[in-house]
C-alpha cells in the first residue's frame, strides 16, 4: 500500500501560520522574523519575540511518532534537566503541556542554546563526554520506555529489511543478493546482543547533536531518536574510527563515564553491529523519504539507482567481515569463551 504523503501538511506552514501557532501556544508575541533550519524529518524554525529572546519551534513529521512517543522523549529531557544535566528541554506552554498541535502536525517550542560544534576531542574532553553520557545513563536506566523503538537487531534491523524487501525499491536482480546478506548479518549479530539490558539512550549521540559552549562545555540537543538500547550506542557515533582503531579515546571516554555508572565493557563488542545497523537504517529511513517526499536523491546522490543497491550491499558484506574477526580474535582472547561471559 502506498504511504501518505506527508509533504501537503508541512507545505501548509507558511511564517503567518507558524507565528500565530507559537504565539498562541506559548502565549508570546512575535516579530516576523522566521528562519527555517535545516532538519531532515520535521520542519524546525527559529523565531524571535519582541522582548528579543530567541527560540526553536519544531513541527513533528505527521505519523512518525504517536503522542505517547512524543511525550516519554519530553519526558525524558526534562527529567535530565530537573538532574541539572546540560539538555535543551522544551518550553512548558500555556496549556501546561510541552506539545501543541496545528491540524495533524504535533510542535514543541525550545529556548534557542547556541554553541560550537567539534569534530576532534582532547583527553579532557573525552572523559568529560563520558561523564556527561554516564550521568544521563544513570537516569536513563531508572525506568524503561514502553512507546520508543527497541534498538536490538530482532526489533529494529529485521523490520527494517523487511519493509525495504516489500518496497519494491531494490532493483528485482539484487533482491536476493540483498536479501541473503542481510539475513546472514541478523543470524550473526542478534546472538550478541542476547545479554545486554536496553535502557533509555539519546540514540543519535553524534557530533551534530553535542554542542561545545565556552563558559558551560558539552550541551545534549535533539532527543528525537530517544530509544531503548545498549549505553554504547550514545558513544560509538564519536570515535574517529573503527573500534579497533581508537584504544585511548575509549578508555578516555569509559574512565570519565565510570564516575557515575558502571560500563560493561562485553558492550564494545557491540560496536560493530551497531554500525551496521546504522547502515540498514539509513538505506530504509531513504526509503521511507522516496514514498513520502520523494526526496532522498536529494540526501544521497544517485539514491536507488543500480550502484547504489551494490555498494550497500558490498559495504554489508564488508561489516560482515569485520564483525566476524573480531568475534573470532575475541573468541580466543578469551580462551574460546563467549564476549558476554
Amino acid at each position: 500500500m502506498k504511504q501518505a504523503d506527508h509533504s501537503e501538511p508541512f507545505s501548509q506552514l507558511t511564517p503567518d501560520i507558524i507565528l500565530t501557532a507559537v504565539e498562541q501556544a506559548a502565549q508570546v508575541r512575535c516579530t516576523a522574523y522566521c528562519l527555517q533550519l535545516n532538519s531532515y524529518i520535521n520542519r524546525v524554525y527559529e523565531l524571535q519575540t519582541e522582548d528579543d529572546e530567541r527560540l526553536i519551534v519544531k513541527f513533528y513529521r505527521p505519523d512518525r511518532w504517536s503522542l505517547a512517543a512524543l511525550e516519554e522523549e519530553h519526558g525524558f529531557v526534562r527529567e535530565l534537566a530537573d538532574h541539572d544535566l546540560p539538555v535543551v528541554a522544551p518550553i512548558t506552554l500555556s496549556s501546561g503541556q510541552t506539545l501543541a498541535r496545528h491540524h495533524d502536525i504535533y510542535f514543541a517550542v525550545y529556548p534557542k542554546r547556541s554553541g560550537r560544534f567539534f569534530d576532534e576531542f582532547s583527553t579532557e574532553q573525552w572523559q568529560e563526554l563520558g561523564r556527561l553520557i554516564g550521568r544521563m545513563h544513570a537516569i536513563g536506566s531508572r525506568k524503561p520506555c514502553t512507546c520508543r523503538p527497541v534498538l536490538t537487531p530482532d526489533k529494529a534491523t529485521a523490520g527494517q529489511v523487511d519493509f525495504l524487501l516489500a518496497s519494491k525499491l531494490i532493483p528485482d536482480h539484487l533482491r536476493s543478493s540483498f536479501a541473503t546478506t542481510c539475513q546472514t548479518l541478523l543470524e550473526l549479530i542478534i546472538p550478541l546482543f542476547s545479554a545486554i539490558k536496553p535502557i533509555r539512550i539519546h540514540g543519535d549521540c553524534h557530533f551534530g547533536n553535542i554542542l561545545h559552549r565556552a563558559e558551560e562545555s558539552f550541551l545534549l540537543i535533539d532527543f528525537d531518536d530517544l530509544a531503548m538500547g545498549p549505553a554504547v550506542q550514545d558513544f560509538w557515533l564519536l570515535l574517529p574510527g573503527y573500534k579497533d582503531e581508537c584504544p585511548v579515546e575509549i578508555e578516555n571516554f569509559i574512565d570519565g563515564y565510570e564516575t557515575f555508572r558502571p560500563f560493561s565493557r562485553a558492550e564494545l563488542s557491540l560496536i560493530e553491529p551497531l554500525r551496521a545497523m546504522r547502515y540498514i537504517h539509513f538505506i530504509a529511513w531513504c526509503a521511507h523519504q522516496a514514498h513520502d517526499i520523494n526526496a532522498a536523491e536529494n540526501l544521497v546522490p544517485g539514491w536507488g539507482d543500480e550502484n547504489y543497491w551494490r555498494q550497500e550491499i558490498d559495504d554489508l558484506k564488508s561489516q560482515i567481515a569485520r564483525i566476524r574477526a573480531q568475534t573470532t580474535a575475541h573468541t580466543y582472547d578469551q580462551g574460546g569463551l563467549s564476549p558476554f561471559i
